[in-house]
Formats: structure tokens, C-alpha cells, sequence
């Protein structure tokens, strides 16, 4: 037979001993082992990534690329710096040429691309990117894809949106449009730039 009370008895006791480990206004006290652990996960941050932000395109210039305008603002912004910004048409070994110029740079530690990451036969700049990586970072066009989804909904399958490691240096391939732009940057590329920066090994701060 199940002695239900001296279960009982025995779950309220560790409901009290779980209690007075908990501070006085209820919530459980961080540990300095709790604070070390979170310094040391980002211990290898650069403070200021270097950013080469190049616009795919045959039709625009770079004082018509509202797309780029927005990569480099948002960079700006959060106080990292805009190493290089270039235009390359829309043709594979351009692409490849830039990207293969620009990962092997001391002064950057990654690089986003605008345009090019559709279906249509000039889309190449996925075609061109995937080729260089050393590592693909398939969380990066997962999550864009999923947050572009509230506003494009299905169309959202026609977006080839990656991101890699080449060398130790990032590299995230965005679509054309403005709104595109600043959504991967702000709102995914920049709050965790730092940290892969550090990760991926391209260190600046030395």
C-alpha cells in the first residue's frame, strides 16, 4: 500500500528547503557562479565588428540604394563600423570575386550583402556566397524567413536569405528591398554581431 501522507509530508519539506533558498521578496538569488558563467559565454566579443555592406544589383548606384543605405545606418547606429560598402552587378563570378576579397580583409569581421537572393536567373548571390562557406548558419535564413512572414506570408518561399562563415568572418545575404534590409539587420544580424564575430574567430580588438 502507498503511504500517500509521508509522501506528502516528504514533498513539503523540500518545498521548504527550496523556499529558503529563495530571497526575501520571492525570487531565487543569482549565484556568483551564475554571473561567471554569463561573462564567460561572452568573453570573446568584439566590441566594434567591422562591416562590408555590398549591394547586388545592375540597376542601382550607391547613391540610389536605399537597401544599403539602411545595412549601414543600422551598423552605424549600434556603434560598429562600416569598413567598406561596394556595388557588384549581378553576375556569379563578380559576386564570388567580392565576397573572396572581402572575407580575406583584416579590417572586417563580416560582410552583408543586399539583393540577389531571390528565384529569378540573376539571383546569384546565394549561388555565389554558398560556395566560400566554411560553415552555412542556417538559423540566420530560418529566422528572417519566420519574422518576414507577418508581412509577406506565403511569398516568404521565394526568399533565399543565408548566412555562413568563410575564414573566420560572417557573411549574411539579404534580399534588396529597404524593408528587408533593416529587418535582418536590426532585428537579427546586430544583436548577436559581437558575439559571433568573437566566436567565428575573426577577433579585431587584438
Amino acid at each position: 500500500m502507498v503511504d500517500f501522507q509521508s509522501r506528502n509530508t516528504r514533498r513539503n519539506d523540500d518545498d521548504d528547503d527550496d523556499a529558503a533558498e529563495s530571497s526575501d521578496d520571492g525570487t531565487a538569488e543569482s549565484t556568483p557562479d551564475d554571473e561567471d558563467s554569463t561573462d564567460a559565454h561572452h568573453e570573446d566579443d568584439i566590441s566594434q565588428v567591422g562591416v562590408a555592406v555590398v549591394t547586388v544589383s545592375s540597376s542601382r548606384s550607391l547613391s540610389d540604394d536605399p537597401a544599403g543605405d539602411a545595412v549601414v545606418a543600422a551598423v552605424e547606429a549600434a556603434g560598429h563600423e562600416v569598413a567598406t560598402r561596394e556595388l557588384v552587378t549581378d553576375r556569379y563570378d563578380r559576386v564570388q570575386g567580392a565576397l573572396d576579397n572581402l572575407t580575406g580583409r583584416d579590417d572586417v569581421a563580416a560582410v552583408v550583402t543586399t539583393g540577389g537572393t531571390g528565384v529569378t536567373p540573376d539571383d546569384v548571390t546565394v549561388d555565389a556566397a554558398r560556395p566560400l562557406f566554411d560553415m552555412e548558419l542556417p538559423g540566420f535564413g530560418e529566422e528572417f524567413r519566420r519574422r518576414s512572414a507577418a508581412d509577406i506570408g506565403t511569398k516568404i518561399i521565394g526568399s533565399r536569405a543565408t548566412g555562413g562563415v568563410v575564414g573566420g568572418t560572417l557573411v549574411f545575404c539579404l534580399p534588396g528591398s529597404e524593408h528587408a534590409a533593416t529587418l535582418g539587420t536590426d532585428e537579427i544580424i546586430l544583436p548577436e554581431l559581437a558575439h559571433l564575430a568573437g566566436l567565428a574567430g575573426h577577433n579585431t580588438d587584438a
